[in-house]
């Protein structure tokens, strides 16, 4: 398996899917979130939320591909009627391409709770894994990920705290959530694991 020499590290080719808006401020600088559409091969598309500095802005333009370079973060969000994890894409580096889409993402962490495997409707095996993956400044990431089939089973046989390496594409897809105004719609983000071993 092709390893970075990080612990984190996410490839993405595609669009601009809004403006971007501001979200916080951190050591004098300000950040933005703006959504970031990849189509998958079968043409369908993910958009996902890139956080990115302001100093990026101005390499953003209406219509322009973008290549990003960045790691896959997660926080607990407050905001909203229930607690929930919200992951992004901290950019790195942002430029303009005409490349194809991409979606890549190359993680090494630690298993931080106990596999679950299940079975679809369709009764094909999926496996979900949470990973605690380590930054800098004593902070981790913790970051769902799923596998199917073969690797589904493999996977559902590894413990709470051994460390895995992992490789697959970041995907989004809808769900419905009761609320207190009944059916709310939310996207959820996830790891969809293509390769993946112990270490």
């Amino acid at each position: 398996m092709e390893t970075s020499s990080r612990d984190n590290e996410v490839l993405l080719c595609g669009m601009p899917a809004g403006e971007p808006l501001y979200s916080h401020s951190a050591r004098a600088e300000n950040f933005y979130t703006l959504p970031f559409t990849v189509r998958r091969l079968s043409l369908s598309a993910d958009t996902l939320n890139l956080t990115l500095r302001e100093s990026m802005l101005k390499r953003l333009e209406p219509g322009g591909r973008l290549a990003v370079r960045g790691e896959l973060r997660s926080f607990n969000s407050r905001r909203a009627e229930w607690p929930r994890l919200v992951i992004t894409v901290f950019v790195r580096e942002l430029e303009r391409t005409q490349a194809e889409d991409e979606n890549r993402v190359l993680l090494r962490g630690t298993l931080c709770k106990p596999p679950n495997l299940r079975r679809t409707p369709m009764g094909r095996d999926i496996c979900d894994l949470i990973l605690a993956v380590n930054r800098p400044y004593a902070r981790s990431d913790y970051l769902p990920c799923i596998c199917w089939g073969r690797l589904a089973r493999e996977s559902a046989r590894w413990t709470v705290g051994e460390r895995v390496a992992l490789e697959g594409r970041i995907q989004s897809r809808l769900y419905r959530k009761l609320g207190e105004n009944g059916l709310v719609e939310r996207t959820a983000f996830e790891v969809s694991v293509s390769r993946a071993e112990k270490l």
